[in-house]
């Protein structure tokens, strides 16, 4: 038997059983070697352990204030990394849809830069942590730039407001074509999510009257939070979500399709909003343990930049107080340390 032959039946062996590790061969996912991806059989071999380590953790609850968000199974698990030069790598809940929820804010930022440049994004919504929670009215009122950032509800309202189109439908297909774009695959509304938040988005729209109050919304503040709502509901999973993480990592360019979707020189102001305000409240900390860009979501997802190397994405509902997933979080920080992701430290570019 021919080592071809081996290698695919492995491989259907593996598809086989729950929970396994599932990783496409290089070959047939691109030619291109990246000179910094990590080495694959080590990778393996870690998020395995991660796995296995934390998939008994009960910590953390769903969201319950989105009624959709607190009836998901709390025992989904699953880790996905994509790098650079397209090895993906699963294990677990991979294949399930879950809401996108405020990890979308990323995305929404880079559209909004790709039309409008950095310069006027910075000057019309700002960067600057705000020292609140994420929905915080205070900080609309206190803050000079009252937006604050692209990933506070505030500041990602004002961010949609800045996307063109004639009408919410274009905007809203315009955004959602761009996820897609980033994912490699079509991604779809979970239309029961965007009604459960419609329905309970009043603080949103609060947000956007006090913004329009100081001139920092830049279109109908109800129609805003209505294109916001729904593209907090668009459906991914954690091996489209770390392919999204991927094309950051990778100069913007998408590692599957080759295409160029997101800017070059917009990435690193991308990432360098992920690093200070990425985790909500838990930002800070977040920085410490782990030292890499990335954004949360209350449905429970979690996605990491490791730049030039590659991404990883992580899904498991139960959120700790700040909204931030409790095993997403362990996950990504147990593999960060083990492989040397952290950007501040020097041994993350192989000094000793």
């Amino acid at each position: 038997m021919n080592t071809r032959r081996i290698s695919v039946l492995v491989l259907m062996a593996a598809s086989l059983l729950p929970g396994y590790f599932c990783a496409v061969p290089v070959a047939a996912q691109s030619k291109k070697v990246s000179p910094v991806a990590p080495r694959r059989e080590q990778v393996e071999a870690i998020v395995k352990e991660a796995y296995e380590k934390y998939k008994g953790e009960t910590r953390g609850k769903n969201a319950d204030y989105i009624p959709y968000l607190a009836k998901v199974d709390s025992k989904l698990f699953g880790i996905a990394i994509v790098t650079t030069d397209n090895q993906v790598l699963t294990m677990g809940d991979v294949t399930y849809s879950f809401s996108i929820q405020s990890i979308s804010k990323v995305y929404s930022l880079a559209l909004a830069m790709e039309e409008q440049g950095p310069e006027k994004v910075l000057k019309q919504i700002g960067s600057e942590p705000t020292g609140r929670p994420f929905n915080s009215p205070n900080a609309v009122v206190d803050m000079a730039t009252h937006s604050g950032n692209g990933f506070v509800n505030a500041g990602a309202i004002a961010t949609v407001s800045l996307i063109s189109g004639s009408t919410a439908d274009e905007k809203w297909n315009k955004i959602l074509n761009f996820y897609s774009k980033a994912a490699g695959e079509k991604l779809v509304l979970i239309d029961e999510v965007y009604k459960s938040e419609a329905a309970t988005n009043t603080g949103n729209k609060a947000l956007s009257y006090l913004l329009a109050k100081y001139d920092r919304i830049y279109a109908d503040p109800f129609e805003s939070v209505d294109v916001y709502t729904k593209q907090c509901s668009v459906g991914v999973n954690a091996t489209q979500l770390a392919r999204m993480g991927a094309t950051l990592a990778n100069n913007g360019v998408n590692p599957s399709t080759g295409e160029q979707v997101i800017k070059v020189e917009d990435v690193p102001h991308i990432l360098s909003t992920m690093m200070e305000a990425g985790l909500y409240d838990g930002s800070g900390t977040w920085a410490w343990n782990v030292g890499l860009p990335a954004k949360s979501g209350v449905g429970g997802g979690i996605v990491a930049i490791v730049p030039g190397k590659g991404a990883i994405a992580v899904f498991a509902p139960p959120l700790d107080e700040a909204g931030n997933s409790v095993k997403a979080q362990e996950v990504i920080e147990y593999v960060s340390q083990k492989l040397n992701y952290n950007l501040f430290s020097p041994t993350s570019v192989g000094w000793k």
